[in-house]
């Protein structure tokens, strides 16, 4: 089944939080090696907090953050963190809306953020965010457009638990007066799809059509030997199935669940193979690094109708709101 919003909700910190006060009391020097701080007197495990995702670790900041800071309101990416919103990387910066600030403000990594046009606020979990409306309509300024759509495609479509229009989404917006990726925006207003059932989905959508390949169409059905099958992508002029596979799509991290889910889909791909359909298949990573997703879909028979777009082709490789972390 594919992830929903309340799934990615990260409502406390992936990790255990310590004060250094805490960590003293309990016979442990924070300054080791295996402790680090992320946030001024707030520490967590070295070892772990290396080992998780990206947006995992930009989790446990914010969480840091709101410990020290309960009574804030996030907004953008730290608010995305709570609602589930899909993020990529680890965000630079925790964003906090400051609803009666005269200007935005930066303290180290905390941007302070105010605005002429007032944001909804709700509470979540004892934290309090601007809404998901203001929170996506914020973002599909600010992201990448790939990051963007797959933001704002997973908050109107009901697979992943979203439960807004793009038409609520673009009234909301309509009502703030800066003008600053306002035209970005725009292009994820008219390009979201509630029919994508993951974030892997929305990002490969958008580099098919920046590579100029045809437009697909989403979760097409089809009834073969008795089964229905439900496909990713249809390229509907050469009959060519696509499918992303990989994160936020499936739980495999149960052996036994991995592997029938893997039986399950060579069956399934077989079948549409007997009746006519090529199969495509990529990763995330394909997709981020387009070539590879170009070349399942020429293999495939898919010809493309258009140039590419290199510019926003570009937009993949640039993250600048987010951290470089050796890995």
């Amino acid at each position: 089944m594919p992830l929903l919003l309340t799934d990615r909700a990260c409502l406390s910190s992936p990790l255990p939080l310590y004060r250094f006060d805490e960590l003293r009391m309990l016979g442990i020097d924070p300054r080791s090696t295996e402790w680090t701080w992320v946030r001024k007197g707030v520490y967590v495990e070295q070892a772990a907090f290396a080992e998780l995702k990206p947006w995992e670790r930009y989790a446990v900041r914010v969480h840091a953050f709101l410990l020290t800071n309960p009574d804030a309101i996030l907004c953008l990416e730290s608010a995305a963190v709570i609602h589930g919103i899909p993020l990529f990387g680890e965000t630079k910066d925790i964003h906090v809306y400051l609803p009666d600030g005269r200007s935005t403000t930066r303290n180290g990594d905390v941007c302070f953020h105010t605005s002429s046009d007032a944001r909804m606020i709700e509470s979540i979990g004892g934290v309090s965010v601007t809404s998901v409306p203001d929170t996506v309509s914020d973002l599909a300024r600010v992201l990448s457009p790939a990051k963007a759509l797959a933001a704002v495609d997973a908050v109107i479509s009901t697979a992943q638990g979203g439960r807004f229009t793009v038409d609520e989404l673009r009234a909301r917006g309509s009502f703030q007066r800066n003008r600053r990726g306002v035209r970005l925006r725009e292009w994820v207003w008219e390009h979201t799809d509630g029919r994508a059932e993951s974030p892997a989905e929305s990002v490969s959508r958008a580099v098919i059509l920046w590579s100029g390949f045809e437009a697909p169409i989403l979760q097409r059905e089809f009834v073969y030997e008795g089964v229905v099958d439900r496909t990713d992508f249809y390229f509907e002029s050469c009959g060519v199935v696509g499918e992303s596979d990989g994160w936020g799509k499936y739980d495999l991290s149960d052996p036994q669940a991995a592997e029938e889910h893997l039986r399950r889909e060579k069956i399934r791909e077989d079948r549409l193979r007997r009746n006519g359909h090529p199969m495509a298949r990529w990763t995330m990573s394909d997709a981020w690094r387009v070539d590879p997703l170009r070349r399942a879909l020429h293999q495939a028979g898919v010809r493309r109708v258009e140039h590419p777009h290199a510019a926003f082709l570009a937009t993949l490789h640039r993250s600048p709101r987010e951290v470089r972390r050796p890995r």
